[in-house]
């Protein structure tokens, strides 16, 4: 299993989606909050999830998810995917991506690659100990965030 790639611009820049779910009841999101690195001797993913999403619903239910990361072609379905809820939308459909259903996880034909991630850990993160400006910033108005960090498994081309 190797990747190369800008890991400091994956998620701020580049935008991925995480998604979740089973083939019959599947959804995804767009993040742009999100690590590459180590720990427990695993190589993982961490991701960051805002409680209200309709996703986090499906995180939370499956021990395995997906983050997939686009050509800048996709940047607009990307925005669409990440400000629109599945609660509200087909995103399926009017995303115009194709779902691609691996062994453990959701992806799409669409990517130019997927890390299948099974989840290790979570914890939401407190606003107590975030400093007052992010909180100011990112959570006075919206709801928090979860942390997920999770085994990378696979990664598919």
């Amino acid at each position: 299993m190797k990747l190369t790639t800008d890991i400091f611009s994956q998620f701020d820049q580049v935008w991925a989606l995480v998604t979740a779910g089973t083939p019959d009841n599947f959804n995804t999101m767009t993040i742009s909050w999100g690590g590459l690195g180590t720990i427990w001797g695993k190589p993982v993913a961490t991701v960051y999830i805002r409680t209200s999403r309709y996703t986090h619903e499906f995180v939370d239910a499956n021990d395995y998810f997906t983050i997939s990361f686009y050509p800048e072609e996709y940047k607009k379905v990307l925005g669409i995917l990440g400000s629109r809820s599945g609660r509200d939308m087909d995103k399926m459909h009017d995303s115009g991506l194709t779902p691609r259903f691996l062994d453990k996880g959701i992806t799409f034909e669409e990517a130019k690659y997927t890390l299948v991630c099974r989840k290790l850990f979570k914890q939401q993160l407190s606003v107590e100990n975030i400093p007052k400006d992010v909180v100011a910033a990112y959570y006075e108005k919206d709801a928090p965030h979860d942390m997920y960090i999770a085994e990378v498994i696979e990664i598919h081309t």
